[in-house]
């Protein structure tokens, strides 16, 4: 995504591959062909179209991000259900704003430490001027001293939205 303050971070195209194999959870990946459209593909970060041919598989965004940085996340360690295309895919476009970030939405953007540790957190309430609302939430997020990553969440499931990393 451009245009923003910050940079919504999709699924990395290595960790992709993997999951197109086998997910965070040890299970196959199991493609499907989308026939109604709408899903939140975190590959690309834009909704899937009817007809596209995604799968649903089980992500763990800390555990991945630990393993880069040799963080100790313990028991915030958490892995769940995110949508992504079942094959290779160009990727996020050059869309302004952020993804999924349709008025009236709940977000919770959950702050982590450098150990991978929950720092705060912040609901959210997608108001028309989301782009703005969105930048607000993540600079009060990064100006708490120790914040080095940012979770977006839906609230309604939990489900991970984006990440969004310090610099």
């Amino acid at each position: 995504m451009t245009n923003t303050l910050f940079t919504a971070r999709p699924i990395e195209a290595a960790t992709l591959k993997q999951l197109r194999d086998t997910d965070d959870a040890g299970r196959a990946c199991v493609p499907y062909t989308d026939t109604e459209g709408g899903e939140m593909l975190r590959c690309c970060l834009r909704t899937s179209a009817a007809g596209e041919r995604i799968a649903l598989v089980s992500y763990a965004p800390l555990r991945r991000w630990a393993a880069e940085t040799g963080a100790q996340p313990g028991a915030y360690d958490e892995q769940g259900p995110v949508f992504i295309h079942a094959e290779e895919c160009e990727g996020p476009g050059d869309g302004d704003g952020y993804p999924f970030a349709r008025p009236g939405a709940l977000r919770a953007l959950r702050r982590y430490d450098a150990e991978g540790r929950i720092a705060g957190g912040r609901l959210l309430e997608i108001p028309e001027a989301a782009t703005e609302a969105f930048e607000e939430a993540l600079r009060e997020a990064f100006a708490k001293p120790g914040v080095v990553l940012v979770h977006v969440r839906a609230v309604e499931y939990g489900c991970f939205q984006f990440e969004v990393r310090r610099g």
